[in-house]
């Protein structure tokens, strides 16, 4: 009998070693966790942005008033708003959705899918999202985006050869650390790495209304280059994370 039983727990053990560890649970709501002023922010120190001539020209050019956000459309990635956002994670899909602007969403495939090919690929302004588990790690993977948005309030642009890769990772129960290494060589030299990281909102904060489509009437009244006071660090918005 005590044979059987050892017998017994071994196999039970051998099945739960076998079995996959679940994902992280990512679900909540956060602020930051990437650029809003200056994407050179999130640069380890001495780092620069590797810029071609081609897309220094294009950052030179730019000014506050032409800023695709400042006319209610998307941020692209992996700029965000100074304002909150929740993430829903689901066995299939993971959906990032946005309080600001248009209350816009990212849709992140988990089904193992690939990114479509040719001309089946769209450009859009969040791109094509494919996103799966490494360990406790969430690596998200975009490709199929425009040209349209910036990359940060500055300016500094991308055409539509950019490829993100996001990388996702818990600093403890509050701070969610996203790594993104940016690829694109219609403007920049080199790939390049920034680091920012998100906080999670407290227990029953809730994103709210935003409504920029329907009156804004600050466009008008932003002049002058693309550059933000004691640039490059405004201070983001806060949820209170200690």
């Amino acid at each position: 009998m005590k044979r059987a039983l050892l017998l017994f727990a071994i196999a039970i053990a051998a099945v739960a070693q076998t079995r996959p560890t679940p994902p992280p649970d990512f679900s909540g709501i956060y602020q930051g966790g990437g650029p809003i002023n200056n994407i050179a922010e999130g640069l380890k120190p001495g780092e620069t942005l590797p810029l071609n001539a081609a897309a220094r020209r294009i950052l030179d050019s730019r000014r506050s008033q032409d800023d695709p956000q400042a006319s209610c459309l998307p941020s692209g990635v992996p700029r965000v708003a100074p304002y909150p956002w929740r993430i829903v994670q689901t066995p299939t899909h993971i959906f990032f959705l946005f309080e600001g602007n248009i209350h816009s969403y990212r849709q992140i495939f988990m089904d193992g899918r690939k990114h479509p090919a040719g001309d089946d690929l769209d450009p859009t302004w969040y791109g094509h999202s494919i996103g799966r588990f490494e360990g406790k790690t969430l690596v998200i993977d975009t490709v199929g985006f425009n040209d349209r948005f910036w990359f940060d309030f500055k300016g500094n642009p991308h055409t539509e050869q950019l490829h993100i890769v996001e990388r996702y990772t818990f600093d403890g129960p509050n701070k969610l650390v996203n790594q993104i290494t940016v690829t694109d060589p219609g403007a920049y030299e080199k790939p390049f790495t920034v680091t920012f990281t998100a906080e999670r909102a407290p227990a029953g904060f809730e994103i709210m209304e935003y409504i920029c489509q329907e009156n804004n009437q600050d466009v008008e009244h932003l002049q002058g280059p693309t550059t933000v006071g004691g640039d490059p660090a405004r201070p983001q918005g806060t949820l209170g994370i200690k």
